[in-house]
Protein backbone atom coordinates (compact mmCIF):
# COMPACT_ATOMS: atom_id res chain seq x y z
CA UNK A 1 0.00 0.00 0.00
CA UNK A 2 1.53 3.59 -0.80
CA UNK A 3 1.32 6.05 1.78
CA UNK A 4 -0.58 9.22 0.34
CA UNK A 5 2.22 12.24 -0.11
CA UNK A 6 0.92 14.33 3.33
CA UNK A 7 1.83 11.14 5.13
CA UNK A 8 4.85 10.85 3.68
CA UNK A 9 5.85 14.66 3.90
CA UNK A 10 6.99 14.44 7.17
CA UNK A 11 9.48 11.50 6.75
CA UNK A 12 11.11 13.56 3.79
CA UNK A 13 11.52 16.57 6.22
CA UNK A 14 13.19 14.32 8.64
CA UNK A 15 15.43 12.45 6.01
CA UNK A 16 16.11 15.81 4.24
CA UNK A 17 17.05 17.54 7.84
CA UNK A 18 19.07 14.33 8.79
CA UNK A 19 21.50 14.78 5.79
CA UNK A 20 21.75 18.31 6.20
CA UNK A 21 22.95 16.87 9.88
CA UNK A 22 25.56 14.78 8.53
CA UNK A 23 26.41 16.29 5.55
CA UNK A 24 26.78 20.29 7.47
CA UNK A 25 24.55 21.54 4.94
CA UNK A 26 22.35 24.24 5.24
CA UNK A 27 18.69 25.19 3.44
CA UNK A 28 16.29 27.93 2.15
CA UNK A 29 13.03 27.67 0.23
CA UNK A 30 11.69 29.63 -1.93
CA UNK A 31 7.76 28.70 -2.43
CA UNK A 32 4.81 30.42 -4.73
CA UNK A 33 1.76 27.87 -5.10
CA UNK A 34 3.01 26.31 -1.48
CA UNK A 35 3.08 29.83 0.18
CA UNK A 36 5.24 28.42 2.83
CA UNK A 37 4.12 25.62 3.53
CA UNK A 38 7.65 23.62 2.33
CA UNK A 39 9.28 25.91 5.31
CA UNK A 40 6.88 25.25 7.90
CA UNK A 41 7.18 21.35 6.97
CA UNK A 42 10.76 21.60 7.34
CA UNK A 43 10.62 23.55 10.33
CA UNK A 44 9.30 20.71 12.42
CA UNK A 45 11.82 19.06 11.93
CA UNK A 46 14.40 17.44 14.34
CA UNK A 47 17.81 19.88 13.64
CA UNK A 48 15.53 22.78 11.75
CA UNK A 49 16.88 25.51 13.86
CA UNK A 50 20.97 24.66 12.67
CA UNK A 51 19.68 23.88 9.12
CA UNK A 52 16.79 25.78 7.58
CA UNK A 53 17.71 29.39 7.08
CA UNK A 54 14.15 29.97 6.37
CA UNK A 55 12.37 31.17 3.56
CA UNK A 56 10.79 33.27 1.12
CA UNK A 57 7.18 33.06 -0.25
CA UNK A 58 7.19 35.24 -3.33
CA UNK A 59 3.35 34.63 -4.38
CA UNK A 60 3.06 37.51 -7.17
CA UNK A 61 5.33 38.06 -9.80
CA UNK A 62 6.14 42.04 -8.08
CA UNK A 63 7.13 39.88 -5.49
CA UNK A 64 9.63 37.25 -7.36
CA UNK A 65 11.06 39.98 -8.59
CA UNK A 66 11.73 42.00 -5.89
CA UNK A 67 12.57 39.67 -3.37
CA UNK A 68 14.21 37.10 -5.50
CA UNK A 69 15.72 38.73 -8.27
CA UNK A 70 13.74 36.95 -10.47
CA UNK A 71 14.58 38.89 -13.86
CA UNK A 72 11.19 40.32 -15.20
CA UNK A 73 12.23 39.78 -19.17
CA UNK A 74 11.48 36.54 -17.80
CA UNK A 75 8.57 36.76 -15.95
CA UNK A 76 6.97 39.12 -18.99
CA UNK A 77 8.03 36.87 -21.96
CA UNK A 78 7.67 33.05 -19.86
CA UNK A 79 5.30 34.25 -16.90
CA UNK A 80 5.45 32.81 -13.67
CA UNK A 81 5.59 29.02 -13.95
CA UNK A 82 8.25 27.94 -15.48
CA UNK A 83 11.69 26.33 -15.30
CA UNK A 84 14.29 29.57 -15.77
CA UNK A 85 11.39 30.98 -13.02
CA UNK A 86 11.63 28.49 -10.50
CA UNK A 87 15.88 28.28 -10.89
CA UNK A 88 16.12 32.46 -10.57
CA UNK A 89 13.93 32.01 -7.09
CA UNK A 90 16.36 29.03 -6.15
CA UNK A 91 19.38 30.90 -6.70
CA UNK A 92 17.95 34.20 -5.73
CA UNK A 93 17.28 32.38 -2.65
CA UNK A 94 20.50 31.55 -2.05
CA UNK A 95 22.25 34.50 -3.09
CA UNK A 96 19.89 36.35 -0.04
CA UNK A 97 21.15 33.82 2.69
CA UNK A 98 24.14 31.80 3.74
CA UNK A 99 22.28 28.61 2.78
CA UNK A 100 24.47 25.30 1.11
CA UNK A 101 21.14 24.54 -0.45
CA UNK A 102 17.95 26.40 -2.11
CA UNK A 103 14.70 24.38 -2.91
CA UNK A 104 12.25 26.90 -4.80
CA UNK A 105 8.10 25.65 -6.36
CA UNK A 106 6.37 28.05 -8.42
CA UNK A 107 2.83 26.89 -9.52
CA UNK A 108 -0.69 27.01 -10.13
CA UNK A 109 -3.08 25.06 -7.42
CA UNK A 110 -5.77 26.47 -8.31
CA UNK A 111 -8.84 26.43 -8.52
CA UNK A 112 -7.89 28.51 -12.09
CA UNK A 113 -5.69 28.87 -14.70
CA UNK A 114 -2.98 31.85 -13.48
CA UNK A 115 -3.22 35.17 -15.34
CA UNK A 116 -0.72 33.90 -18.07
CA UNK A 117 -3.05 30.85 -18.55
CA UNK A 118 -1.12 28.56 -17.35
CA UNK A 119 -3.14 25.43 -16.33
CA UNK A 120 -4.03 24.15 -13.07
CA UNK A 121 -1.75 21.77 -11.53
CA UNK A 122 1.76 22.93 -13.95
CA UNK A 123 4.18 23.45 -11.27
CA UNK A 124 8.02 24.26 -11.24
CA UNK A 125 10.82 22.79 -8.92
CA UNK A 126 14.06 24.10 -8.75
CA UNK A 127 16.76 22.84 -6.52
CA UNK A 128 19.91 25.12 -6.75
CA UNK A 129 23.18 24.07 -4.47
CA UNK A 130 25.54 26.80 -3.96
CA UNK A 131 28.74 26.85 -6.66
CA UNK A 132 26.51 24.66 -9.45
CA UNK A 133 24.06 25.72 -11.21
CA UNK A 134 20.42 24.80 -10.52
CA UNK A 135 18.36 22.23 -11.63
CA UNK A 136 14.52 22.12 -12.62
CA UNK A 137 11.76 20.16 -13.30
CA UNK A 138 8.37 20.38 -14.38
CA UNK A 139 5.56 18.20 -13.52
CA UNK A 140 1.97 18.47 -14.51
CA UNK A 141 -0.55 17.08 -11.79
CA UNK A 142 -3.49 17.60 -13.48
CA UNK A 143 -6.94 19.51 -12.49
CA UNK A 144 -6.70 18.34 -8.74
CA UNK A 145 -7.90 19.88 -5.43
CA UNK A 146 -5.40 22.95 -4.10
CA UNK A 147 -3.99 21.16 -1.17
CA UNK A 148 -3.22 17.88 -3.38
CA UNK A 149 -1.27 19.68 -5.44
CA UNK A 150 0.62 21.43 -2.98
CA UNK A 151 1.51 18.18 -0.95
CA UNK A 152 2.74 16.57 -4.15
CA UNK A 153 4.93 19.77 -4.92
CA UNK A 154 5.83 19.36 -1.73
CA UNK A 155 6.68 15.73 -1.88
CA UNK A 156 8.45 15.92 -5.43
CA UNK A 157 10.49 18.87 -4.18
CA UNK A 158 11.66 17.06 -0.99
CA UNK A 159 12.79 14.11 -2.71
CA UNK A 160 14.62 16.08 -5.26
CA UNK A 161 16.58 17.95 -2.83
CA UNK A 162 17.11 14.49 -0.86
CA UNK A 163 18.36 13.15 -4.38
CA UNK A 164 20.91 16.25 -4.73
CA UNK A 165 22.35 16.22 -1.20
CA UNK A 166 23.12 12.41 -1.39
CA UNK A 167 27.15 11.84 -2.60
Amino acid sequence: MTLSPSRNLPDLAERILGAARTRNFSIVTAESCTAGKLATLLSEAEGASKHLHGGFVAYTKANKEKALGVPPSVLRTRGAVCREVAMAMAEGALSRTPADYAVAITGVAGPEPDEDNNPVGLVCIAIAQRGSKPVAIEKRYGKAKRTEIQERAMADALSALLASMEP
